[in-house]
């Protein structure tokens, strides 16, 4: 048979058909074929109750409908598959599905033909082949392979089909194996902030309980605190409350915002509320919580989303309170949110806090300096006293007699042997810790006895610091920028400092000012240009009656002001057990000491000048 028919004579030539005539067709049938399936899904509610004890009327009237949604899913299968029209056949074929699901007690083995037929066909879009394969690895090789955006919505909808029939039938390996396939998708894990935000919002809008939906509005809230909107941020956490007021994760956050804003009594409110919810009712475990085959986290099991949406513990609360509080200045609340947490741990609570990354507790023994800061703050210097000593008993035996230290942070990776051996193996990392915890403590109690009126007994604590500090070698040439250093060496540093610098001025309170001179040089040689230092250094040689060096300090101080202060700035926070003993070791600012050395300069200006 001839490919074309002769041309009769006068007849006029059939044109040839361009390409955008043929799209053009294409996109009629398409919006053709999409008003009928429109039609078709209208008549959803009056046939979603045609079940087999139905009438007959409402049994033929579904069976119409199926019928119908068989036959537009034929007329779209009649042309070969194409990316523009697969997301509406993925749909139809969805749609012919659940009326057949619908219309008997259970799934026609026949249909799961149609499933695996439209997965064929999406990879034939996509130039691919998945004839040999099995269901399970058909919807495995789509799932990985096909990323065309507009598929995704009609195939994790009819994923959702596959996994209810799977069920149904029994296949829960294949039920988890497809969730976990389906649940793989990490916007918000790698941080495509933008992204992760419409689909939280797509969901938001879908069917859910109310417990799902406040944990949505959680991860918006959170979502959009991450993009810079702390304002959009509270907004949704507290649509989160309004839908379900017991997902106290939103209201842990919306105390993280409070913080960003720097909305001090909002913040510490949130958190009142929190920990006052938290006592009430805390969260159950997981193993009391009713057995559902098919549960949120199976869905949703991301690092990010688990982190999100965790409960913390009521200490972890309390202890949130006394930080920000000790923080903030509030000395009174502070004392008691630390006494109460304490008390907490006696008890034996801390055995039900989590001890992974997620906890926002730190270490025990820093919780004690803590709340020795808050005690000598509050002026309870003998109760400080007795909390600083709590720790150096905890951490006597677990310092080596020295401790060899690699001084940069490149050089730190590969652990020395034998660095960290004392009454048990211990990183060199860990013993970098607990020795600055023991000396801390030391610190603390030297500053606690100084308030107390009695130097001799603070001059022995500050030395018993820095006796304790000589343990460490530093492996280093010591000329290393600040940022470079480890975190642990530049904290044990600033003990150091700050011990030299109390000793000093305890020197001084005893008329010791030979020694008072030696600690301040020394600690200037730590810290070259701290105004603390430099400041009690002017002070011990004008006692000393060394007039011209203390007037060459003071003028050098004077010349180059607030350049250690933007040093500090730039530095890594101090723990914050160490804010109280930084503000005490400040130079009290002397108008007497500075009129003297200005007076005596005029003086020799003017011999010099006669």
């Amino acid at each position: 048979m001839a490919a074309t028919k002769k041309r009769r004579r006068g007849e006029t030539p059939e044109p040839e058909r361009e390409p955008e005539q043929e799209q053009e067709q294409e996109q009629g049938c398409l919006r053709l074929w999409a008003a009928r399936c429109r039609a078709l899904a209208g008549c959803w509610p009056a046939a979603r109750g045609a079940g087999p004890g139905a009438p007959a009327a409402a049994r033929e009237l579904r069976r119409r409908q199926r019928d119908g949604f068989g036959e537009l899913l034929r007329s779209i299968r009649g042309l070969p598959a194409a990316l523009p029209t697969l997301p509406l056949e993925l749909t139809v074929l969805y749609n012919s599905l659940l009326f057949t699901a619908g219309a008997s007690d259970s799934a026609i083995k026949g249909e799961a033909d149609g499933i695996r037929q439209g997965l064929l066909r999406v990879l034939e879009v996509c130039g691919a082949c998945g004839q040999d394969l099995s269901t399970e690895e058909l919807w495995q090789k789509v799932l990985q392979d096909v990323t065309v955006e507009e598929l995704q919505a009609p195939l994790h909808r009819l994923g959702a089909l596959q996994a209810a029939w799977w069920l149904a039938a029994g296949c829960l390996g294949s039920v988890a194996g497809l969730f976990q396939l389906l649940s793989t998708a990490e916007e918000l894990e790698a941080g495509n902030f933008r992204i992760a935000l419409s689909l939280l919002q797509e969901a938001a809008g879908g069917f859910c309980s109310k417990k799902v939906l406040a944990q949505i509005f959680t991860c918006l809230g959170c979502c959009t605190q991450r993009m810079g909107k702390p304002q959009t941020a509270l907004q949704h956490l507290k649509r989160a409350l309004q839908v379900d007021f017991q997902c106290l994760p939103a209201l842990s956050h919306v105390a993280a915002v409070y913080h960003e804003l720097g909305e001090t009594d909002a913040e510490l409110q949130a958190l009142a509320f929190l920990y006052e919810a938290l006592e009430k009712k805390p969260p159950t475990a997981a193993s009391s919580s009713p057995c559902f085959l098919i549960r949120t986290e199976l869905l949703v099991h991301t690092p990010t989303f688990t982190s999100l949406l965790r409960h913390c513990h009521p200490s972890e609360v309390k202890y949130l309170l006394a930080q920000r509080c000790l923080h903030y200045g509030r000395v009174a609340d502070a004392v008691e949110h630390y006494l109460d947490f304490l008390a907490l741990l006696q008890e034996g609570l801390q055995q039900q806090v989590p001890l992974d990354g997620s906890s926002a507790l730190p270490r025990i023994p820093e919780v004690f300096l803590e709340a020795a800061s808050a005690l000598e703050q509050a002026g309870r210097h003998q109760d400080a006293i007795t909390m600083c000593e709590e720790v150096i008993s905890r951490t006597t035996h677990l310092i080596p007699r020295m401790l060899r230290v690699e001084e940069r942070l490149e050089q730190s990776e590969c652990p020395l042997p034998g660095a960290g051996l004392a009454g048990g193996l211990l990183s060199q990392k860990e013993s970098l810790c607990c020795l600055a915890w023991r000396t801390a403590g030391y610190l603390h109690q030297g500053w606690a006895w100084a308030k107390l009126g009695k130097s001799k007994e603070a001059i022995t604590q500050f030395s018993r610091c820095l006796s304790d500090l000589l343990r460490v070698w530093l492996c280093g040439l010591g000329t290393e920028p600040r940022e470079n250093l480890l975190p642990e060496v530049e904290v044990l540093q600033k003990i150091r400092l700050l011990s030299l610098i109390g000793r000093g001025t305890q020197f001084l309170e005893l008329g010791r000012h030979k020694e008072a001179l030696l600690d301040f040089q020394h600690s200037l040689q730590i810290s070259p240009g701290d105004p603390a230092a430099a400041s009690y250094l002017v002070q011990a040689l004008w006692k000393l009656d060394r007039k011209q060096e203390a007037a060459a300090h003071w003028q050098k101080s004077q010349s180059s002001p607030g350049e250690e202060g933007q040093q500090e700035g730039k530095g890594r926070p101090l723990p914050l057990y160490l804010v109280s003993c930084l503000e005490q070791a400040v130079f009290p600012h002397s108008e007497t000491l500075a009129s003297s050395i200005q007076d005596y300069l005029r003086t020799a200006e003017q011999h010099i000048s006669s």
